[in-house]
C-alpha cells in the first residue's frame, strides 16, 4: 500500500464553495485535488493500492480528513471540479467519526496527530523534504507512507509531530517541486523499483 498525507494548510474546511472558482475561493484546495490526481490516475485506469489523506487545515472548522482509499473509490475522474464536487459532498457530511461519503471517500475530524498515531506499525513513514537522502538510493517496503505540504512547508509544529515517528527524510531532486509532482515522481521510483 502507497498512502499520501497531504496538509493543507489554507484548506477551506466547509463545502460553501464555487466549483468555477477553484483556485480563488478555497484556500488553494486546487493543490490538493491535483495530488488525488497524481496519486490515482494512470493513462487507463486508477491505481487501487494508493491512499491519500487530505488534511483540510483553513477557515472555518479545522481539521477536516479526507481519506480516498484506491481499492474502493469510484465516481473519481481526472478533472478537478469533479473531484472537488466529491470533497464539497464529503464536507456536508455530519455526524461523529470516520463517515463514507461515497465510495471509498471518508470524512472525518481527526487530528494530524491522530492520522499519523492510526497509521499500521508496518507502514513505514517518509517525509518528502529537499534536505533528505535521495529517493534513487532508497530501498522502500511494501507498506509506506509519504508525508508531505501543499505549496507551504510544514510548520515547525507539524514537523515536530512527525519527527516522533522517526520519519526517513527523502529528496526528490535538486529543485522544490510542486506537491502534485513530487507524488507523480514518488509513484514513477516505485513503479520503476517494483517492476522486476
Amino acid at each position: 500500500m502507497r498512502r499520501y498525507i497531504v496538509l493543507g494548510h489554507r484548506a477551506i474546511t466547509s463545502a460553501d464553495f464555487k466549483l468555477d472558482d477553484l483556485s480563488g475561493s478555497t484556500g488553494r484546495l486546487d493543490i490538493l485535488l491535483r495530488c488525488v490526481n497524481s496519486a490515482f490516475f494512470l493513462s487507463h485506469g486508477v491505481r487501487r493500492d494508493v491512499e491519500i489523506t487530505l488534511m483540510l487545515l483553513g477557515e472555518p472548522n479545522p481539521p477536516k480528513t479526507i481519506r480516498i482509499d484506491g481499492s474502493e473509490v469510484r465516481y473519481l475522474n481526472p478533472d478537478e471540479r469533479s473531484t472537488a464536487a466529491l470533497i464539497r459532498n464529503a464536507l456536508m457530511q455530519k455526524g461523529e467519526g470516520e463517515r463514507r461519503c461515497s465510495p471509498g471517500i471518508y470524512v472525518s475530524e481527526r487530528s494530524y496527530q491522530d492520522v499519523l498515531s492510526n497509521l499500521s506499525k508496518e507502514s513505514k513513514i517518509f517525509y518528502l523534504k529537499e534536505d533528505g537522502e535521495d529517493i534513487r538510493t532508497v530501498a522502500f517496503p511494501k507498506d509506506c507512507t509519504f508525508v508531505l505540504g501543499d505549496d507551504q512547508d510544514l510548520t515547525a509544529a507539524e514537523e515536530e509531530i512527525l519527527m516522533a515517528y522517526e520519519p526517513k527524510k527523502l529528496s526528490l531532486g535538486p529543485i522544490s517541486y510542486h506537491a502534485d509532482h513530487c507524488i507523480t515522481l514518488v509513484n514513477n521510483e516505485l513503479d520503476r523499483k517494483t517492476a522486476h
